[in-house]
């Protein structure tokens, strides 16, 4: 099946239509391939060898599909788990899954200012630190170390979390705290849920 998807739908709607056509889970570079097949107008059509538009490709992509998440969970009608090598619609269900819980990706994607904010030497930056943390390994250690946790403990992702929350309600510049510490409890978060998921 490789029909137009039409036009009118937005990119999350879009989406959707290619995740039910998947149902074992598709990559995010399977799913831009689709898009871009199917003459999608909402994602750039230039090489992704372009690093900003890499980027831009996949913030809009990543946009979208939290705004998915979001729509599925508020008509209990499906979940959708947004794992990095695998995006899979699976069936509603109470309880573990839910939004409530503060989500530092999804804030960050469903903000259009970091699109907006983000060039090219910002893109450059997010690469060399991506690879960085590929190649460190001492990442974990340092989040845990921010978070105040004792890797030689058992841990899970609800006690990360927990912990987490209760980091960001401390720091939190309404609160009288930093942006900077807040922005370093967000990313050691991020790092956290790669290690414990």
């Amino acid at each position: 099946m490789n029909s137009e998807l039409d036009p009118s739908l937005d990119l999350a709607e879009q989406v959707h239509l290619l995740l039910r056509e998947a149902p074992a889970g598709i990559s995010e570079f399977q799913l831009i391939q689709q898009l871009k097949a199917r003459h999608s107008t909402h994602i750039p059509h230039r090489e992704l060898a372009d690093k900003l538009v890499l980027f831009r490709t996949h913030f809009l992509l990543f946009n979208a599909l939290y705004q998915l998440r979001d729509r599925l969970w508020q008509a209990q009608s499906a979940h959708l788990d947004i794992a990095p090598l695998c995006l899979q619609l699976l069936p509603w269900r109470l309880g573990a899954d839910a939004l409530a819980m503060h989500d530092p990706l999804r804030d960050y994607y469903l903000n259009l200012q970091h699109l907006s904010d983000t060039g090219e030497r910002d893109v450059e930056k997010l690469l060399a630190s991506f690879w960085t943390r590929m190649q460190g390994g001492d990442e974990k250690r340092a989040a845990l170390e921010l978070f105040e946790l004792d890797s030689d403990q058992p841990l899970n992702l609800a006690t990360i979390k927990l912990r987490y929350r209760q980091l960001v309600s401390q720091h939190h510049p309404d609160r009288g705290g930093n942006t900077g510490r807040l922005q370093s409890i967000n990313l050691a978060m991020e790092i956290l849920q790669r290690y414990y998921r």
